[in-house]
């Protein structure tokens, strides 16, 4: 008998997809799924099978649009101001709104689980209050602290010797140290909904029953050890529903392909992507520019050797590429894994810088800085399409992730919990 999932995302960008498949997945296996969701969404949660239901207080967000983003991450000038507005304006500020419409549809219409993404802990919240089991999404690597890895964000490569472990110790005071502005917030959530509050953020994060990490455990650090309640499940590879299903056009010719991919939501990666194109026109390639739903492709000047489309599924442009140059955005990167292309990663902010380290960790690619010259990036590219180790790296990071991915490890998990809430006794 089929069993009943409420979701809770936000237009988050690379984060949707995963959350959608999970979606998609459960919906084949005979579930109902809801998905509460800003209305920009709507139209993907209904292509993955699910019923979408709007936030009423929540924030509402579309990230295709700069206007209409609720983060507006690309007007902040430091990496601490893209934090702060994530904290104030989604995992924070509003928590007690994204617990006010979850708690409301837990309530209209009970579900056995609710699945909401890590960082809408008003949604978590609200789970909790309601008694029903709770699994959190992390739809990038697992970015809380854990020990015998370094903090996430500055993008460290793993400590060696105790000069390195102190540094790990300090850098991570100082990472947790911000989170404490958005306390009082989440904590007023947490006790209008009758929980106590928490002493900081991170025991709320870790509040889950099930914290699903999509990612692959062989892009983490090997030595990295996780909370009870952390589960590898291997990332999702599907591509978005805008990514269309038809054969993607390729440039003509016989030379290397490369895929170009920067972000599916706005961060100022017009020029960078010009950069880019400027840069494959010095090289003896063919390539595929994806602009993505933020960028108008009849923006992008590029030579004859680009070719500049708005999406293409991605996942089929990788049969035949031989390099894949990105900002390190976590689905692009795990695609390109899986399929065993090496990357040139040119990391624009948010998650990718620490992508890109673990990247280079691996020997699957190189980073290069995000103004970098057209000539420091076609050096990169030439770099890796020249150098064999590239490719060699990126088809055994290819054979983890098949073997990570050959069961369906996230909806087993949701199952498990959801078969807990049918055999608990009645309160």
């Amino acid at each position: 008998m089929g069993k009943s999932f409420l979701f809770a995302v936000w237009a988050g960008g690379g984060a949707v997809p995963p959350a959608l498949s999970i979606v998609r997945a459960l919906r084949e296996r005979g579930h109902d799924v809801r998905v509460l969701a800003d209305a920009s969404l709507h139209g993907e949660v209904a292509a993955a099978g699910a019923e979408p239901i709007a936030w009423t207080t929540a924030p509402q967000g579309d990230t295709s649009d700069p206007a209409k983003d609720v983060i507006k991450d690309f007007e902040a000038r430091t990496p601490l101001g893209e934090f702060a507005r994530l904290r104030d304006r989604i995992v924070c500020g509003p928590a007690a709104d994204y617990a006010r419409d979850t708690l409301a549809e837990l309530r209209a219409r009970p579900a056995d689980v609710l699945v909401a993404e890590y960082v809408l802990l008003g949604a978590l919240t609200a789970g909790a209050a309601a008694g029903v089991p709770v699994a959190s999404l992390v739809t990038t690597l697992y970015p809380l602290p854990a020990p015998g890895a370094p903090p996430f964000g500055p993008g460290f490569a793993p400590a060696t010797g105790p000069f390195g472990r102190l540094r790990d110790r300090l850098a991570t005071g100082l990472m947790t140290k911000p989170w404490a502005k958005g306390l009082p917030a989440l904590n007023a959530a947490r006790t209008a909904n009758g929980l106590p509050p928490v002493a900081s953020v991170f025991d709320a994060f870790g509040g889950a029953d099930r914290c699903l990490v999509l990612s692959p455990r062989a892009l983490d650090y090997p030595g990295r050890r996780f909370p009870a309640n952390v589960r590898h499940v291997g990332p999702r590879l599907d591509d978005p529903a805008w990514a269309g299903e038809r054969e993607p056009e390729l440039p003509a010719g016989d030379a290397p392909l490369a895929l170009v991919s920067l972000s599916t939501s706005f961060m100022n990666q017009r020029r960078p992507l010009e950069r880019i194109a400027e840069a494959l026109g010095t090289l003896p390639v063919r390539a595929l520019l994806t602009t993505g739903p933020a960028v108008d492709p009849a923006t992008i000047r590029a030579p004859g050797n680009v070719l500049v489309t708005a999406t293409a599924p991605h996942t089929e442009v990788l049969r035949h590429a031989a390099v894949t140059i990105t900002h390190a955005g976590h689905g692009t990167t795990v695609k390109s894994l899986a399929a065993g292309v090496p990357l040139v990663c040119i990391p624009q902010g948010r998650d990718q810088g620490e992508v890109a380290r673990h990247v280079e960790h691996t020997g699957a690619g190189v980073t290069v800085g995000r103004r970098s010259s057209p000539r420091a990036i076609a050096r990169a590219v030439a770099r890796v399409l020249d150098d064999p180790s590239y490719l060699r790296e990126a088809r055994r990071m290819a054979t983890e992730i098949a073997a990570e991915t050959a069961t369906d490890e996230a909806v087993t998990e949701l199952e498990s919990l959801a078969t807990r809430t049918s055999t608990a006794p009645t309160p």
